[in-house]
């Protein structure tokens, strides 16, 4: 029953992969940096609204394939919000129970698209809480706690089978410069930059995987100092991207170089992204696109051309409390205009 059950499961998520196309490959003008090519690969467009609609199908075929879910069985996530809403879409499909534990600052929207598709939220006071929370769920319920921060590194196969690496490199092939130098990234779980890095390393390429680290995160610190003990005082505040404390799925090694991004520069991106785009995006991928930017400056004052890919990790619609609330802004990151003007001058100077 059980086995058959699981069968019915992996071709119930098979089925809905089936149902979705690949995400756009949208190419940015940047009329200040000539000869050098901005790329995002849009994530939103997921049926779950984000980059971790990936994450969450490896998480469940792995959880399925390893014999740690069966019929009935409750599902409980450590989730800020976005992996929550794709672990809870997936849950639904299957016809499992839901649970994410989060902290009680989630942004308003993310909390009832959870609910929206079933789940239901265990909220704690610090984000540092909502692991042993979640294992304390798990047990008392007799349900898996899938644990995006252990098992995102190993759940998606990094060689190839249409990851997010395989399709960029895939819809870059027919570009002026179809070898990314840099392909940019923030980390969460670091799940999606150790399968970027593998990936290029294992096809030869000559990219550099640059990740963004926001403020309030030990990621940066923990690349340079190699300390896994390091510890922050409060949660970054960049929704999905940025930890408190270093995740056992952030692979340092497959990464060439970090960057910090403070956020109101992250915020500010999403300004000019709103102007270029035409739409929102989350805070995430303001910390990306700075990233980027920089990274473009400096091709630039080296005279270099060629093409930098990062990601549109979910939509700005939502965070209309937060990030695209300016008196949010202004009270819990700051003025942002120092960053948006160095943004509209194309980083003149720089």
């Amino acid at each position: 029953m059980t086995a058959s059950w699981v069968r019915r499961a992996i071709h119930e998520i098979d089925a809905d992969f089936q149902r979705s196309a690949d995400t756009h490959l949208i190419r940015l003008p940047l009329p200040d940096f000539p000869g050098i090519a901005l790329y995002l690969k849009d994530e939103s467009t997921h049926p779950s609204g984000s980059l971790k609609h990936r994450l969450a199908r490896s998480l469940f075929l792995y959880a399925l394939c390893n014999g740690w879910l069966r019929e009935n069985t409750p599902v409980i996530e450590a989730s800020s919000g976005s992996t929550a809403i794709s672990e809870a879409y997936f849950s639904r499909l299957l016809g499992l129970p839901f649970i994410a534990v989060m902290p009680a600052s989630t942004a308003r929207r993310k909390i009832e698209q959870i609910e929206f598709y079933g789940g239901r939220c265990h909220f704690v006071e610090q984000t540092g809480q909502i692991y042993a929370a979640s294992e304390h769920l798990a047990h008392d319920l007799g349900g898996h706690y899938m644990d995006q921060f252990t098992y995102a590194e190993r759940a998606t196969d990094w060689r190839g089978n249409n990851n997010i690496a395989d399709s960029i490199y895939r819809q870059m092939s027919r570009e002026p410069f179809p070898i990314p130098r840099y392909v940019v990234m923030g980390a969460g779980t670091g799940g999606t930059s150790a399968t970027l890095g593998r990936y290029i390393r294992y096809q030869g390429h000559d990219t550099q995987l640059v990740v963004v680290d926001p403020e309030h995160s030990v990621f940066y610190d923990y690349y340079h100092q190699r300390n896994p003990l390091l510890t922050a005082a409060c949660g970054s505040r960049i929704e999905g991207i940025g930890r408190p404390r270093v995740e056992p799925s952030f692979i340092p090694d497959v990464i060439d170089r970090m960057i910090q991004v403070p956020d109101a520069a992250s915020l500010a991106a999403l300004t000019w992204l709103t102007r270029v785009l035409g739409r929102r995006a989350g805070a995430s991928t303001g910390t990306n696109i700075y990233g980027a930017l920089l990274l473009a400056a400096e091709m630039r004052a080296r005279g270099e051309q060629g093409s930098i890919v990062t990601l549109l990790c979910d939509s700005g619609e939502r965070y209309p409390d937060t990030y695209y609330n300016e008196q949010w802004v202004s009270r819990h990151i700051g003025d942002t205009s120092p960053y948006l003007q160095r943004l509209m001058s194309g980083f003149s100077g720089s």
